[in-house]
């Protein structure tokens, strides 16, 4: 089979394609037959050295669809069986969604009810469990306001969809003025810019979830309101910590940060019923062959067009 290993953290020229022996099963572990996958700035990242805690070599990746391809009895699972995993150490503490086939934990793979295409299917892992958890953590109701710092990005997008789906007032944020428009049309109430780490309103939001980071965390806090919620769950910045920092800061407001390991099958089986009951999908701006894997991660960085980047180890259909 197909694999994209990183024997050393670096440039694009460190991605080598290679043939590896397929995976076998055990008691533990079904093996994956890997159809499409997400592609994200964060595995930029973590190729080019910047996630310490994964060790090369290494095959990346955090996300992927397809079937079960194999499996041993007691697994809960079956052979062609639609699923989907992330996380859970996928792609950094072993390897990942940058190959045909990936020995994955059982309990890692989450079964789905989805009727589209595998590079449909593809949009929706990592982006939308993350966009769909950091909703949930403000603990909003219906008709409160939110606010979507980031709101270009694939998860900003897809929590777009799923706030107005869930009867939240969304205002999502752009640092570009000419993506203001953008931001309405994918069904944001409100488009605010972003300028300079400043939030160009003087507006307070029931909940705030922030998907630059640390950089921007106090100006979102200052525009929560008394009682309300700020979720960071962001690293566009490329900062971990936040310097000078003081709680009182926070006075009559929460902080929380929500990461997309907490989640399980009953979280999976509730966002798709959500995303087939209102049919809800993002842009997928384009879509790339596991041989064009050092492209695809270019093409994510110059964030040339808002939307999914999918990777597929299938023939790409012509639109």
């Amino acid at each position: 089979m197909k694999a994209v290993v990183i024997n050393k953290p670096g440039h694009a020229d460190v991605l080598k394609i290679v043939d590896r022996p397929m995976p076998v099963a055990d008691t533990e572990h079904s093996v994956l037959k890997i159809h499409a996958f997400g592609v994200h700035r964060y595995e930029v990242l973590t190729r080019e050295g910047g996630s310490p805690s994964v060790k090369f070599p290494r095959v990346i990746g955090v996300e992927a669809v397809g079937e079960v391809a194999n499996t041993k009895p007691g697994s809960g699972l079956k052979v062609g069986q639609k699923v989907i995993t992330l996380n859970g150490g996928f792609g950094r503490e072993f390897d990942g969604s940058e190959q045909e086939y990936a020995l994955v934990p059982n309990k890692q793979l989450y079964t789905v009810d989805y009727d589209g295409s595998w590079t449909d299917l593809a949009q929706y892992p990592e982006t939308f469990v993350t966009a769909f958890g950091s909703i949930k953590s403000l603990h909003l109701s219906a008709d409160d306001s939110m606010l979507i710092r980031g709101g270009t990005t694939a998860v900003g997008l897809a929590m777009i969809k799923l706030a107005k789906a869930m009867g939240l007032k969304v205002a999502a944020t752009t640092r570009k003025p000419e993506r203001l428009d953008e931001i309405k049309a994918s069904g944001a109430d409100e488009a605010v810019l972003d300028k300079d780490g400043q939030l160009q309103t003087d507006k307070q939001y029931d909940g705030i979830v922030d998907l630059v980071g640390v950089v921007t965390m106090r100006d979102s806090v200052s525009h929560v309101r008394s009682q309300g919620i700020c979720c960071v769950i962001g690293l566009l910045a490329g900062e971990w910590e936040m310097k000078d920092f003081s709680p009182f800061e926070m006075v009559d407001k929460y902080l929380t940060a929500y990461d997309s390991d907490f989640f399980d099958q009953g979280t999976v089986d509730e966002l798709f019923g959500l995303i087939r009951e209102h049919n809800i999908t993002i842009p997928i701006a384009k879509v790339f062959t596991l041989d064009d894997i050092a492209v695809a991660q270019d093409y994510v960085m110059a964030n040339a067009k808002i939307g999914a980047v999918i990777v597929t180890n299938d023939a790409i259909k012509d639109s």
